[in-house]
């Protein structure tokens, strides 16, 4: 693999951004996004792969096989990025299957299953906060009410399909059934400072936690900032911030790697004369088992209960999204760990405290996920930063990969 062309490739993706200068911010149907797929797509025909979009929005790259009918190996990551986040979120994936699909083209190499390279949309729901949507759209399907999410412009999930040229009404046809998919891989920058302190290259996942998203509205009383005593109020923001102040002591006491987070709060009226009405914010909640995210699911409702109802202050409490912890394939790890060895590449095995879309694939096909390291731990930030060489050496270790599920023949 060559490093120079990741490298040409991250820095063209990068420009597809809505914040020039302050990090890449390319939310899901947006142009920046149209951007960034077409020059995907180009980047996929140059490889030789047949391209194709399915109704949820995912973009693909196909490759076939002698037998056009087998199991297809898939592997990509996703497109988009959170609000001025990084370059190397998602992308480092898609383009080292890029240079995957131009090797085995290159090379003449005929496999026995076909290939698709996949560039998969709204991982991060950063816009219409409903994360890995595009994945969830080939395993479980999108209800209508997810449809009806608005962006912070008002604009429906469903209208922005609409606008980009998909049909909302047809995104069943994004499903894949069990038995489509021989395997699906994904290489990940790994958002983390273990590989980097541990002088690692590649790091071998065997878990990826469980993840539950919460959005939580407390209702109180607009009135007077000046007029209204402190005893008479009904003050959503105070018994927000006590609710939020709480969240870090459930992650502590649940213990076993159980990590909580605040990630997004509004406040309304808004104004600094006015008592606020109406907070609404959400709790990001993780930990390898659900046993532990059901303990902490119990004590955020204890908290916001105990905290509110003295108060006067109503409260509403639900999932946005939750997902159970995925364990990896072991076969395909045990593939990746010795073609690691062959590669001469540093690795070790690791867990994933992100969500990514394997996870969620993992419920129709084995799964493989690799990371390569991540400069300081940082990511989600324009600060993230990964060395090319390592996604070039990331792209490698696929590459013999994906040749050996797929079942080169020639």
């Amino acid at each position: 693999m060559d490093p120079e062309r990741v490298k040409q490739q991250i820095y063209s993706l990068a420009s597809f951004t809505a914040s020039p200068g302050q990090g890449v911010t390319r939310l899901c149907f947006t142009p920046e996004e149209a951007q960034a797929r077409d020059y995907i797509s180009q980047c996929m025909r140059e490889a030789g792969l047949t391209v194709y979009t399915d109704a949820a929005g995912n973009l693909f790259g196909r490759r076939e096989g002698l037998d056009s009918a087998a199991p297809v190996v898939m592997f990509g990551s996703h497109i988009d990025s959170v609000r001025n986040g990084g370059m190397f979120d998602g992308i480092a994936g898609v383009v080292a299957a890029l240079e995957v699909a131009r090797t085995i083209g290159q090379k003449g190499l005929v496999t026995r299953h076909p290939i698709e390279i996949c560039a998969l949309t709204e991982e991060e729901g950063s816009r219409f906060g409903s994360g890995l949507y595009g994945s969830r759209a080939m395993v479980d399907g999108i209800s209508p009410e997810e449809l009806d999410r608005q962006d912070s412009a008002g604009i429906r999930k469903g209208e922005a399909m609409q606008a980009f040229g998909l049909d909302p009404e047809k995104i069943h046809e994004a499903r894949r059934k069990r038995g489509d998919i021989k395997a699906f891989l994904e290489l990940h920058i790994e958002q983390g400072p273990i590989l980097q302190r541990s002088g690692k290259v590649i790091g071998i996942v065997d878990y990826i936690v469980g993840i539950r998203v919460f959005k939580i509205k407390v209702t109180g009383s607009a009135d007077h900032a000046g007029t209204t005593p402190m005893n008479a109020r009904h003050d959503a923001l105070v018994g927000a911030s006590l609710v939020v102040a709480d969240v870090e002591r459930i992650a502590l006491e649940v213990g076993s790697h159980a990590v909580a987070t605040v990630g997004s709060l509004h406040v309304k009226p808004g104004s600094f004369n006015v008592v606020p009405s109406t907070v609404e914010f959400t709790v990001d909640m993780r930990a390898p088992s659900n046993s532990a995210l059901d303990l902490a699911e119990a004590k955020l409702s204890q908290t916001i209960e105990r905290i509110c109802r003295p108060r006067g202050v109503n409260y509403e409490i639900g999932r946005a999204l939750s997902v159970d912890p995925v364990p990896t394939s072991p076969q395909i790890a045990s593939i990746l760990e010795r073609h690691a060895v062959g590669l001469g590449l540093p690795h070790m095995h690791v867990n994933s405290g992100a969500g990514h879309d394997a996870m969620v694939m993992a419920k129709i096909a084995p799964i493989g996920l690799v990371f390569v390291p991540s400069a300081g731990g940082k990511s989600h930030s324009p600060d993230e930063w990964t060395e090319f060489e390592h996604i070039a050496a990331g792209a490698d270790l696929m590459l013999k990969t994906v040749l050996e599920l797929a079942e080169v023949v020639q």
